[in-house]
């Protein structure tokens, strides 16, 4: 055999060799690919069937935490009285994990009522046109309460053109400090208020909804439309333990730069404090008593 045909042959088995190298590895990578594969299925399986704990749907005022208490069942009656974050226990010095991340969520939850604007097609499907004050932003209406007691020109143009004048009771909603107690109870309480006052014969304004109001654009409102009794339903300041609670400010006769001490409040409006439905009808009946002894505030004795 001649250099030529050795070389030719070298070049042959060489050749075989890769082939076969190739294939097992073909072979190898698809084996791996299968068993990587079957490993994310049952992981994925076994994520499916392990379903967490919402921490946000826990009752704190079921909730006790504390190793061997003295008296657990007097401080479980104590609790019924107020949701507040006692009897919790610790880890030595610190709070348990549950607490703390049950604390990490109502911190989360209170930032996004706070930030987060009121969807406007939820506005739109309870029949509400929309206004702005002189805030331009969520930002500037965060640090400049002053722009957001007053509405901005194209709003008066607005309420003007939409809303019948002199009416005994307008009512309108705002978006305020919480967004959430703004999708959470609008609903239930805007009904029963109308159909409070309605059943009661007093002749209500065309509701409307203000982005970016503070408590003090109702009074605007007021000389705006000179109604009898102005009413807003305004989300507050989300806490740690609801970031949905909702406030109704009363005012009768308002005026821009009146004293606080003229408006009548009922606050704590939501699923664990005044319910939505009940607190349409309260309001209803506080603005009757307005309306017949023309007067609101702290001189007004329900």
């Amino acid at each position: 055999m001649d250099t030529k045909e050795l070389k030719a042959l070298i070049e042959d088995v060489l050749s075989e060799m890769n082939i076969g190298e190739d294939a097992a590895s073909e072979d190898t990578k698809a084996a791996e690919a299968e068993k990587t594969s079957a490993n994310t299925a049952d992981d994925e399986a076994a994520i499916s069937d392990e379903c967490l704990e919402d921490i946000t749907k826990i009752d704190v005022k079921k909730q006790y935490l504390v190793e061997n208490p003295v008296d657990a069942e007097g401080f479980m009656e104590l609790k019924q009285f107020a949701p507040c974050r006692i009897g919790i226990g610790k880890a030595g010095a610190r709070y348990k994990t549950l607490p703390q991340l049950m604390f990490r969520a109502a911190h989360s939850a209170a930032q996004d009522a706070v930030f987060s604007d009121v969807d406007q097609d939820f506005v739109d499907s309870l029949g509400l046109f929309t206004v702005q004050t002189r805030c331009r932003s969520k930002d500037e209406y965060l640090t400049r309460p002053d722009l957001g007691r007053r509405l901005s020109e194209e709003a008066v143009k607005t309420i003007k053109e939409k809303c019948e004048m002199n009416p005994q009771v307008q009512i309108f909603v705002s978006d305020g400090l919480s967004s959430a107690a703004v999708a959470a109870n609008t609903e239930d309480v805007l009904s029963g208020l109308m159909q409070g006052l309605k059943a009661q014969g007093v002749r209500v304004g065309t509701p409307f909804f203000v982005k970016y109001g503070r408590v003090g654009a109702m009074d605007e409102v007021s000389e705006l439309l000179n109604a009898d009794v102005t009413c807003v339903l305004i989300g507050e300041r989300p806490g740690l333990i609801t970031a949905t609670s909702m406030s109704a400010y009363m005012a009768y006769k308002g005026t821009i730069g009146m004293p606080e001490s003229n408006r009548t409040v009922v606050s704590n409006i939501h699923s664990a404090g005044t319910i939505p439905a009940e607190a349409g009808a309260h309001l209803a009946e506080v603005i009757k008593i307005m309306l017949d002894k023309k007067i609101s505030g702290t001189e007004l004795k329900l």
